[in-house]
């Protein structure tokens, strides 16, 4: 089902509807997802007793329906009359209803069974919320273990035993949490959002579950989008059947709510269904679909209709254009070229072409005349201090103007327009300018959604291959904007016409920017440098073999670029991201929320300035 974050009625609602669906197509048992009453990423909404009341009114409304049905569901659960850190005692819970009442675990306090584990990724903070199984059986006596036990229901006069448990993503062997012993049916819910290769972990560690359980196994999870302020998650779904010997039986389509009926034999674990081939979509076509679903729902969700996006020419730019396209009506799409005397006849024209072949709006606002009065405003009017009466001018050196641009464009042009379309712009910035800063503040890094920004620059490239052939079958990307150099154009260094553009390599420096903030551990300058020395960089952050060595013709300028990027990343890369907008997460390591970033001063470890030293001593003793 479509969980609404926050709207226990309507879900409640949903949920209703889908049970009396399922009563009258003859079912026995319907599950829904993990946290399907409230929502899950709330926030401190999960601090108001008000709210946490409202799940259990709505949550009892739910039970009432189970006539005739037995229903699975997720809630809050409430110990009122337990306190921690202050605050009331909460669980996420799963409910089992049969004829209108619960179905309690004798060996539980309450009459729902408790998530053992808080999720280990950070954005969900389910630690700060909740208390868990754990905390339970450290309070009660017992081991955690011991309270894990089946449910007992009835089905036509035959008792059945539920193993009821959550899909416990990112926190070690999940295994241990779920109760297997003589169970017929394993219940897994889940509220798990979409990751580029997250399905293909999820089916493996279920199909192992229920292999080792020798018994059908139900996945359900949610679809919809929440997000933590700072990111946008969309979840795709991917409820599935196993049978007891770990085959999918059967599954629901990725990002689409449906109710599916589907028959089990326990005597013969499952196996009256046939194992159903699943395919195996690719990383980009995904990426594509969580994206288009996760820019139509968030504009749904904030109530916006009409979207402006300038349009460089650019491949980023492009991207966002054609990605919006798929969601608006073309009156609804306003694309804004702003150029400046930097601006090459090339990329003007490839601007409106993009806009002919989507068949949109377009508006072309150059920008020059208002950059030279602001720049002459600043450079020109006096600044006094007001204890000598010294007059003095300011300076705008060459960096400042090129920031100048980029505000005048954002901050003027795109939120002016937007204002009176009608509408909201958009952030184009990717995750390789986001990780370093090169974006400039209330200028690239304004607008209501990022929703680049989760995405490499060669995963934006891979994009506009996959819009052009496969979702609008045409060139609607123009392929000029794809093979032409990336460039923000704002001086004559950056002329595209003259094979000029960004500073960065991003064949090379999405690999290294990646290592930065993607991996589990952490990489450093250190680990950077030390694989630099030992010639094994290429394979350790995944990038074509040879091309370092291609790009830095000595120790010396590789060590230069590395503190660069570190410098700005550590650095003014931070300030920029907590300032940005919403990021609309497709990996598991999104910018947001999540992060927990600090702004403080960049640091170089010890044992990397001494491995400094070495290489370039090394490298003067080589010439």
């Amino acid at each position: 089902m479509e969980v609404v974050p926050g709207r226990p009625d309507l879900n409640c609602r949903t949920m209703l509807d889908m049970i009396g669906e399922a009563r009258r197509g003859g079912a026995h048992i319907i599950v829904f997802p993990e946290m399907s009453v409230p929502g899950y990423l709330l926030g401190n909404t999960w601090g108001q007793r008000a709210f946490l009341r409202d799940c259990e009114e709505y949550g009892r409304q739910v039970i009432k329906a189970s006539s005739g049905i037995c229903v699975l569901f997720g809630n809050v659960g409430v110990d009122w009359n337990r306190t921690t850190g202050g605050r009331v005692c909460k669980y996420n819970a799963v409910f089992a209803a049969q004829n209108g009442r619960l179905i309690k675990n004798k060996y539980y306090p309450y009459p729902f069974q408790i998530k053992e584990y808080a999720t280990g990724c950070p954005d969900f903070d389910e630690a700060r919320h909740f208390c868990s199984l754990s905390d339970l059986a450290r309070d009660m006596g017992p081991k955690a273990g011991e309270l894990k036990q089946p449910v007992r229901i009835n089905i036509g006069g035959e008792p059945l035993l539920l193993a009821c448990s959550f899909y416990n993503e990112g926190n070690g062997d999940e295994r241990a949490a779920m109760p297997l012993k003589g169970a017929h049916l394993l219940i897994n819910i889940a509220a798990s959002p979409f990751a580029v290769g997250k399905n293909n972990l999820r089916k493996r560690f279920l199909s192992g579950l229920a292999a080792g359980a020798g018994a059908p196994l139900i996945f359900v999870n949610n679809v919809g989008i929440q997000n933590s302020g700072k990111t946008v998650y969309t979840y795709d779904g991917g409820s599935a059947i196993f049978d007891g010997f770990g085959e999918i039986i059967d599954c629901c389509a990725p990002f689409t709510p449906e109710l599916k009926f589907v028959d089990l034999d326990f005597g013969c674990r499952g196996r009256n269904a046939i194992p159903i081939p699943v395919a195996q979509g690719s990383d980009i076509g995904s990426t594509y679909s969580a994206l288009n679903y996760g820019i139509r729902k968030f504009l749904a969700m904030i109530g916006m209709k009409r979207v402006v996006i300038g349009v460089s020419g650019g491949i980023d730019s492009a991207v966002s254009a054609a990605l919006y396209g798929t969601v608006l009506d073309p009156g609804d799409l306003l694309l804004v070229s702003m150029p400046s005397m930097y601006t090459s006849r090339t990329t003007r024209d490839l601007a409106g072409k993009l806009a002919r072949n989507l068949g949109c709006l377009y508006s072309v606002m150059p920008i020059q005349d208002a950059v030279e009065f602001t720049v002459g405003q600043i450079s020109k009017t006096p600044v006094i201090n007001m204890k000598t009466g010294k007059r003095q001018q300011l300076a705008v050196a060459p960096f400042v103007a090129e920031n100048i641009q980029a505000r005048d464009r954002s901050a003027r042009i795109l939120a002016g327009v937007a204002a009176a379309f009608g509408g909201g712009f958009t952030c184009n910035s990717n995750k390789s300018e986001m990780t370093i800063g090169y974006a400039t503040m209330c200028g690239d890094l304004a607008g209501f959604l990022a929703a680049l920004a989760d995405l490499w620059k060669y995963q934006v490239y891979g994009l506009a291959g996959y819009l052009n052939e496969h979702v609008y079958r045409r060139e609607v990307i123009p392929r000029e904007s794809i093979d032409i150099v990336p460039s923000a154009e704002l001086s004559f260094e950056q002329a595209v016409d003259e094979g000029k553009g960004d500073p960065v390599i991003y064949p090379y420096h999405d690999y290294l920017f990646r290592a930065f903030m993607e991996r589990e551990d952490r990489v450093a300058p250190e680990d950077i440098l030390t694989w630099w020395v030992e010639g094994v960089l290429e394979e350790r952050i995944g990038c074509r073999p040879g091309l370092v060595k291609r790009i830095f013709k000595d120790t010396g300028e590789f060590i230069f670029d590395l503190e660069r990027w570190w410098t700005q990343y550590t650095g003014i890369g931070v300030a920029k991201r907590i300032q940005s907008p919403p990021v609309l997460a497709v990996s598991r390591r999104p910018y947001g929320f999540g992060q927990r970033e600090a702004q403080n001063r960049v640091h170089f470890t010890a044992s990397y300035l001494r491995l400094k030293k070495e290489a370039l001593k090394h490298k003067t003793t080589e010439q």
